[in-house]
């Protein structure tokens, strides 16, 4: 009795209480925010969760069917380079690689496939520009503005590779609305232009690798990185490729293999840009070549991450996620992984016997049980860059992932392009100075023999010489790191 008298007075308390307050302070004092969530306004004025937000975008790289598991293992393959092992195809799998991206593909068209992935990326890319536009100050500060030309770049990377893989795709700069959630797709001029556009602008925001905080490591975006994917969306977006007759995009016209006819993509517009962006590379980044080009590839299969050398951005997987050398290792029989892919028989015969490339890239033996080197075959050969020995994890039989990370962009690919740019007729480049760059790079592979080097330039005798042999060049040097379809595409 005594209890039921306590509740009728506290309700009788509360309700006089109540009475008090007038309807819309009742309102307010009921409807408090919510101090687990922020809105932008919050959340891009304060560098700590606006960085976090730009996590987001390359989070994502890491689910299994976006760049971990799906497009970096099986993008770029079937060239005069790289091919799937012994010539065959492993179904769906092999779509990617072979020219096949069909709509029945199970591995591919799934609602968290690699389409998809780069949309929800390129989404939340799109958020982080908003908000730090809006609410960032990044005119006044270095840090938020850093923020925002790494969401740039990132993005434009991101719609680089849907293009490379699916051609014309929809336009998204901005985030989704109600209305804007069915577009169709758009010329990838139209993209090409935005993001060259947003690269230009992020030159602004973004310092040399090593010169801050976010740039002391290849997993994070630099100036040297928004330059370098800046040259090669420029010779991209002005080569060759599949296209739709103008207008039709959409409409089921397969289009004619030509160039652009936008004006804005023109090699004479795009070439001398693209050129100053990797000349400023050279002179002003820091960067420069290993001495041992197998230095450089064991490097990478230990996770090393220290800016300034010659890697100038990777693929910020974590230490497990990541299927690299689980696809492209030498074949391990006790691990059960690896040589998926390997370079085509006849590519170990076009290096010279003294380019020190050549035992590196081109591997023709393989581990057996017991960790027993035997041969492979003469149809079956793997790229020795990637190699589970050299890594320093413990790998057991049955793993799913190995965590290396793969590059996206290194010194000497800013080297290769210079050399075609300045070899050009739409720039100020001359032949004399393409073969400097071009000797840079073949001074390496002659183990640093330099007057070898020097023969090997000095035997070129015009433009279109230098051009053929910096397409041979950019084949021996980036065999197995899937630049060669683009290349021949372009």
């Amino acid at each position: 009795m005594k209890a039921m008298k306590k509740l009728a007075y506290i309700l009788a308390v509360s309700l006089s209480a109540t009475m008090l307050f007038s309807c819309s302070n009742l309102d307010s004092m009921l409807d408090t925010e919510n101090k687990s969530e922020f809105d932008a306004s919050v959340v891009f004025s304060n560098y700590t969760l606006a960085e976090y937000n730009v996590f987001s975008i390359s989070e994502t790289f890491g689910h299994t069917n976006n760049y971990r598991g799906r497009f970096l293992p099986w993008y770029g393959f079937n060239t005069d380079a790289e091919w799937f092992n012994d010539g065959t195809s492993s179904s769906d799998k092999a779509d990617i690689g072979a020219y096949s991206i069909l709509t029945n593909n199970s591995q591919l068209n799934l609602d968290n496939g690699p389409y998809n992935e780069m949309y929800a990326a390129i989404e939340r890319a799109n958020l982080c520009i908003n908000g730090l536009r809006t609410y960032g100050n990044v005119e006044n500060d270095k840090e938020m503005a850093y923020l925002l030309g790494e969401a740039l770049t990132l993005r434009a990377m991101i719609y680089y590779d849907l293009v490379k893989a699916w051609g014309d795709v929809p336009a998204r700069f901005e985030p989704i609305t109600s209305e804007t959630i069915y577009i169709p797709k758009s010329s990838r001029d139209v993209i090409f232009k935005q993001i060259l556009a947003d690269l230009e602008e992020s030159f602004n925001y973004l310092p040399w690798p090593a010169t801050s905080a976010q740039t002391m490591t290849t997993d994070r975006v630099s100036k040297a990185f928004a330059k370098g994917l800046y040259a090669r969306i420029a010779l991209v977006a002005s080569g060759y490729a599949l296209r739709p007759e103008d207008g039709m995009v959409g409409t089921g016209d397969i289009g004619t293999v030509r160039t652009s006819n936008d004006p804005d993509l023109q090699k004479s517009v795009l070439y001398p840009k693209a050129y100053a962006a990797v000349k400023d590379v050279i002179e002003n980044s820091g960067l420069s070549l290993y001495k041992n080009y197998e230095q450089l590839w064991r490097d990478q299969n230990t996770y090393d991450l220290a800016a300034g050398k010659e890697a100038i951005f990777v693929i910020p997987f974590s230490n497990d996620p990541g299927r690299w050398n689980f696809t492209n290792a030498i074949n391990d029989e006790d691990l059960g992984r690896g040589g998926d892919i390997g370079p085509v028989p006849t590519l170990y015969f076009e290096f010279e016997a003294d380019d020190v490339r050549r035992d590196i890239t081109c591997v023709n033996w393989s581990w057996k049980k017991g960790h027993l080197a035997e041969p492979a075959g003469i149809n079956k050969w793997y790229f020795g860059k990637f190699r589970f020995e050299w890594m320093n994890v413990q790998l057991k039989n049955g793993f799913n992932d190995d965590g290396v990370k793969p590059m996206v962009l290194r010194y000497s690919d800013i080297l290769l392009m210079a050399a075609e740019l300045a070899n050009a007729a739409e720039t100020s480049g001359t032949l004399a100075e393409a073969k400097g760059y071009l000797k840079e790079v073949r001074t390496r592979a002659y183990g640093g023999d330099e007057s070898k080097a020097a023969a090997y330039v000095n035997d070129i005798a015009n433009e279109n010489d230098m051009f053929e042999k910096i397409m041979l060049e950019r084949k021996l040097e980036f065999a197995g790191e899937y630049l060669r379809k683009g290349d021949l595409i372009r």
